[in-house]
């Protein structure tokens, strides 16, 4: 089953008229993971036990002809709960770790008959731009096998990308969907903090994390969302904000729509063959009836640094729960309580999760919390000031996703700041909460460019109908990878 010619409306429309029953979709699925995932290594586990029952159970309860998701696999980022299957965040810490619950987003698709087929490969803890952090494997870009795939969903975007599944489940903190969206071509969202519930998300920095998914088209990613989005009584940050019908405004007239285009997004750092092709992006949505101008988000330039401290102030908050005692990999031949917390954590993290860690502990402690912590929470609502500031006059803010496309594995091996400043572009997003959106504008060296289209909180609608009028322009999505390495 080869996912790159059809999309959630046509496989649905198969499965009400029968000529696919959700088993036959299923087992095709797992056929087509098992022959291509040597090449790009995006999956840690497959649920073949567990698609293949849920299958059966729903074509048993017949295909509910009004949800376009009802008998549809898909796959999850592997930092998010699922009842009875091994859940280890790419981290050794957790390795043969099996939740006794699903995470709510794994829940409501299940009661919508989505079948979950396998766990996604991720940067260890959601920490890293590139998957290369994962302690089980190293997930290649779906365009270019030498090439990364970015971070630190790249196991949900290539297993979308190289079309093992027709959708996946990401969570994004400071890019961690827009971006490998953005190097493997494909759209993802990033929803508003708190439109999707988190419980049962292994959390990384609270305040920042947000669940949110990949697909190739955008009427696609639409119809995902509104299957997940919504209030969660177990998770106090979700909200009560009613979930419209995010397909039905996809009519691709955008004429008066108001576009900024921040010129700190078109600075130093970002290629200029990356910076022409999203400019030429920003000309179309021109072409079909949008308003541009440019505007300044000022405090742009503090948003790495910022957020590297308040993401590891809150990493290392929530890392604490992972001691070797109740679950997971735990330290052998350890003579002290002491000891045990010590190797387990020093045997079990990787480098990358302790150097967020150690930055995290430093910033909260007694005589730096002033100094750093503090003082980035203050920046944080200046970047949020500066948003709404845009947001009075404009409907919209578009900009390129990333300062480049894929490069090759290892190449910032050696100085993780160059890897960090891969999410300057992403990184304010979730500073201020809001909606952002990652579509392909093109391609510079047979790789893709992604163009980041930003709403303001809960406008998720107007978001999807620009980038569906783009999309519907420019046909994109039908260039599918082929002939990588």
């Amino acid at each position: 089953m080869d996912f790159l010619q059809t999309d959630l409306t046509d496989l649905h429309a198969k499965l009400v008229n029968k000529e696919l029953s959700a088993v036959d979709l299923t087992k095709a699925t797992l056929e087509n993971i098992d022959a291509t995932d040597s090449k790009y290594e995006a999956f840690i586990t497959v649920m073949r036990d567990e698609a293949l029952a849920k299958a059966e159970a729903v074509d048993a309860a017949g295909i509910d002809p009004n949800n376009v998701l009802s008998g549809i696999p898909y796959g999850i980022k592997d930092n998010m709960v699922t009842n009875g299957v091994e859940t280890t965040a790419a981290s050794r810490i957790l390795e043969g770790f099996k939740p006794i619950y699903d995470a709510t987003v794994v829940e409501k698709l299940s009661d919508q008959g989505a079948i979950g087929v396998g766990k996604l490969n991720m940067d260890e803890f959601a920490m890293g731009s590139t998957t290369e952090t994962s302690y089980y494997k190293q997930t290649k870009n779906a365009w270019d096998q030498t090439k990364v795939p970015g971070g630190s969903s790249g196991g949900s975007a290539v297993a979308v990308a190289a079309g093992q599944v027709p959708f996946a489940l990401g969570s994004d903190t400071g890019g961690s969907i827009r971006q490998p969206a953005a190097f493997n071509g494909i759209v993802g969202l990033k929803p508003t903090y708190g439109r999707v519930s988190r419980w049962g998300l292994i959390a990384f920095a609270s305040s920042l994390d947000q669940i949110g998914q990949f697909t190739r088209t955008v009427k696609d990613n639409a119809a995902v969302l509104g299957a997940i989005a919504g209030r969660d009584a177990r998770d106090q940050t979700s909200s009560d904000v009613p979930v419209p019908d995010y397909t039905a405004s996809l009519n691709g007239d955008i004429k008066g729509l108001k576009i900024a285009v921040p010129k700190e997004y078109f600075g130093d750092g970002i290629d200029e063959q990356v910076k022409a092709t999203v400019r030429a992006g920003i000309k179309q949505l021109e072409a079909l009836g949008a308003q541009v101008d440019e505007v300044s988000l000022p405090h742009t330039k503090y948003g790495v640094a910022a957020y590297y401290i308040l993401g590891s102030s809150e990493a290392s908050s929530n890392l604490q729960r992972f001691d070797g005692i109740r679950y997971g990999f735990r330290a052998e031949n350890v003579k002290t309580l002491d000891d045990l917390y010590i190797q387990t954590r020093t045997q079990g993290f990787g480098d990358e999760v302790k150097r967020r860690i150690m930055l995290g502990t430093f910033s909260l402690s007694a005589g730096s919390y002033d100094a750093y912590f503090k003082k980035a929470a203050q920046v944080r609502t200046l970047m949020n000031e500066d948003f709404q500031n845009v947001f009075t006059d404009y409907d919209l803010i578009v900009a390129p996703t990333t300062p480049n496309v894929a490069y090759n594995f290892g190449a910032n091996e050696d100085d993780p700041q160059v890897t960090y400043m891969n999410d300057v572009l992403t990184i304010p997003v979730n500073m201020a909460g809001l909606p952002g959106l990652s579509i392909n504008a093109g391609f510079v060296d047979g790789l893709p460019v992604g163009m980041q289209i930003i709403g303001n909180r809960f406008q998720e609608e107007t978001v999807f109908r620009a980038a569906y009028a783009f999309e519907q322009a420019t046909r994109l999505f039908e260039q599918v990878p082929g002939g990588a390495n």
